[in-house]
């Protein structure tokens, strides 16, 4: 008997700290209500800071966002027969009783006070339409996203811009899921157009995203280009999207042959991506890869060893090393065997570009290898397949003469290839423009580090006038008691 109850103690002390760890975790209805709060005050304050912690802490959430809970926070937040109200229940599927929370009864019963806010009500929007996203109703998210968009027309409220860019996302995201993403091009430059109106930057610079993204997804490069260029710029306000801005520049510029610039961009894409967004920071890669074989340089073994990416960049590891070797019939073979995923990430016409790259690149192992050495054995290393390989080899090997891919003479008598000694790099200005790139480039970060860093609004201005205030009144003072001084002494 006394074993029995010992063994009940021991059982229900360890049930006691579960049941208490249990009780003290919040409920999700009872964190979006103290999310509601937050843009109530930053409403109020016309913080747009607080409005952003709002939107970080929602999508940790997101995962937890069940049909319940949004119907229990639609009735706290928005009045009961409201038109938003009755606009928002009506995406929702009725909710099971036994799925109620505690905290949902609770909020029913108690009648709570209503927020006329309109920060909330755009709120409430966001995130019915997050939850129909997540829950693959897209029909239903194209109707509730376009009912908050012509809602937003009706608003100009800096408060709500952080909001209304998330909307926007969404907005373009639930027509693209559709298969409709040409439908919406004409309401995102108005939206646009709006937004440069309102100086809303945020908003534009998720609606310039949202156009190129449009105009890409269709293969609209020189359209893309051309907003691009004529577009309003100034200094990036979220990284996210001046991360999707670079990327997309890059694939401009990557399609206009312009591969030094679309590199630069990819690069600092990546890098500036976070963590994570690994399927981003895998697809900036993709592209900077092929970018990088096309100017002719060679990724290191790290790029395609990074965490995570290793499986998704195999292929372009594979292609890298065919470009490395210069073999031809490899570099077939590989493009035909990931044709699939070529087509897939839509850098299939890049890699057909890389045939004369592969070709040059065994141009110049042959030339390291021999000083001289006839066009046919040329053509028959380089693997050619063509009717007369020979004058196709003479060809290739003046182009390459002609461009400085490699330092050698042709002998068209003899019909000969002959290689010139290689000299001394250093000798040369090439360590300096490398390490003036390098200088460049740790120049450029620190600069952007210090533009990042955030500090509290007019809290220097505050400062400088309490410092000047207290100056003014000394020298006042002062003067004062000089001026009476003076009138002592002249009496």
């Amino acid at each position: 008997m006394t074993q029995d109850v010992e063994m009940k103690e021991q059982q229900q002390q360890q049930q006691q700290p579960s049941n208490s760890a249990t009780s003290s975790t919040p409920s999700t209805l009872h964190q979006l209500k103290e999310i509601a709060s937050l843009i109530e005050f930053g409403a109020y304050a016309k913080e747009a800071r607080r409005i952003v912690r709002a939107v970080r802490l929602t999508m940790t959430l997101r995962r937890e966002l069940k049909a319940s809970v949004l119907s229990a926070f639609l009735n706290f937040a928005l009045s009961a027969g409201s038109e938003p109200f009755n606009r928002l229940i009506s995406y929702l599927p009725k909710e099971d009783e036994h799925e109620m929370e505690v905290d949902s009864v609770i909020s029913v019963t108690q009648a709570p006070a209503k927020h006329p806010l309109p920060e909330l009500e755009i709120y409430c929007y966001l995130l019915v339409l997050i939850f129909l996203i997540d829950q693959k109703k897209y029909d239903e998210a194209k109707t509730c996203s376009s009912a908050s968009i012509a809602r937003l027309k009706n608003l100009n409220r800096r408060t709500v811009d952080v909001l209304a860019s998330r909307l926007y996302s969404y907005y373009s995201l639930s027509y693209e899921l559709t298969g409709d993403l040409a439908e919406v091009r004409g309401n995102l430059l108005a939206l646009h157009r709006v937004a440069t109106l309102r100086h809303d930057e945020l908003g534009q610079e998720t609606l310039l995203n949202l156009l190129l993204r449009n105009y890409l997804h269709y293969n609209l490069y020189d359209q893309a280009e051309k907003l691009r260029s004529k577009a309003p710029r100034f200094e990036a306000h979220s990284n996210h999207q001046f991360c999707r801005y670079l990327f997309y520049l890059g694939k401009i510029r990557t399609i206009q042959l312009e591969y030094t610039d679309a590199k630069e961009s990819l690069l600092q894409a990546a890098r500036k991506a976070p963590a994570a967004a690994l399927g981003f920071r895998v697809l900036c890669n993709k592209w900077a890869v092929i970018v990088r074989l096309l100017l002719g340089e060679i990724p290191e073994r790290t790029v395609f060893m990074q965490k995570g990416m290793e499986n998704a960049l195999r292929p372009y590891f594979e292609l890298t090393n065919a470009v490395r070797i210069g073999d031809l019939e490899l570099f077939k073979s590989v493009a035909e065997k990931f044709s699939s995923t070529f087509t897939t990430d839509r850098t299939l016409n890049l890699i057909v570009r890389l045939r004369h790259n592969v070709i040059r690149t065994g141009l110049r192992n042959i030339s390291i290898s021999y000083s001289r050495i006839s066009l046919a054995d040329v053509a028959k290393k380089l693997r050619l397949d063509s009717a007369n390989p020979v004058a196709e080899a003479e060809s290739i090997v003046a182009k390459a003469i002609r461009d400085g891919a490699i330092d050698a003479t042709l002998d068209h008598a003899n019909g000969w290839m002959v290689s010139k000694e290689t000299g001394d790099i250093y000798s040369t200005n090439e360590p300096q423009i490398a390490f003036n790139s390098r200088i460049a480039f740790c120049l450029n970060m620190h600069n952007e580090a210090v533009r990042a860093l955030r500090f509290p609004p007019n809290s220097h201005k505050e400062k400088e006038g309490a410092e000047k205030r207290r100056e003014r009144q000394q020298q006042e003072q002062e003067l004062a008691k000089h001026i009476a001084e003076e009138d002592d002494d002249e009496f």
